[in-house]
């Protein structure tokens, strides 16, 4: 009787044995499936830099945007160009560089230069005032200067207030594109000036624009025939 109980014994254990390992390999294969299925498929590298590519059309309008000649108007650029083809003082060139050192390389702006760096009056440096901002500058070429009585201009190298009054009046805050210039404007001095006229005949308070549009790195340059006075 005896040894009929213990190979049944032996074989119940080994059957149950049996199915604890097959329980446990079916669990570990359970575990493991969610990790596997859970992993993150790769990013492809292909989509984003196509996306972030330039188109051509503003490849074009970016090199639009930057041509220096691009709001020049006025019946004298063609005349300015000839005279100043090239160099720092040409159209080309004064976009460089902040205001005051632009028309200090532009050969028909020889007095105002003078006028605005001390040279004519050496109380009256308007110079790192015009290079710090943002401006529209209505400037007067040599020949606009030279119809000033030269008493006057004499006068003006020991009055340093009326000088930078004028001076400041031919400044507006801010630049202003040609398409936008015509209308009444604040100076710096205080005053007021007025833009009147087409593309091609504006006028500044009387003064005739004789080529404007001519940007410098911060600012918009408009070269008239006459010295502007506040009034």
């Amino acid at each position: 009787m005896l040894s009929t109980k213990r190979p049944a014994l032996a074989f119940v254990g080994l059957t149950a044995a049996t199915l604890l390992g097959l329980t446990a390999c079916g669990g570990s294969s359970t575990s493991s499936s969610p990790s596997s299925s859970s992993a993150p498929a790769p990013m492809s590298s292909s989509a984003a830099p196509s996306s972030m590519a330039p188109s051509p059309s503003a490849s074009s309008s970016a090199s639009t945007a930057m041509d220096p000649a691009r709001d020049l108007v006025g019946p004298g650029c063609a005349g300015y160009a000839s005279q100043v083809p090239s160099g720092a003082g040409s159209v080309t060139g004064m976009a460089q560089d902040p205001v005051a050192v632009a028309a200090s390389n532009n050969p028909l702006l020889k007095t105002l230069t003078a006028a605005v760096s001390g040279k004519l009056n050496p109380k009256v440096d308007l110079v790192s005032t015009l290079n710090g901002s943002e401006f529209t500058v209505f400037a007067p070429v040599d020949d606009a200067f030279a119809k000033i009585d030269p008493a006057t201009i004499e006068a003006l190298k020991t009055d340093d207030a009326t000088l930078s009054k004028i001076l400041t009046y031919h400044v507006v805050p801010g630049q202003i594109t040609p398409d936008k210039i015509v209308g009444t404007h604040k100076t710096v001095q205080g005053g007021e000036v007025t833009v009147a006229g087409t593309k091609d005949a504006l006028t500044v308070d009387g003064a005739n624009v004789i080529c404007g549009g001519v940007h410098t790195a911060n600012a918009t340059v408009y070269l008239i025939d006459s010295v502007l006075m506040p009034k």
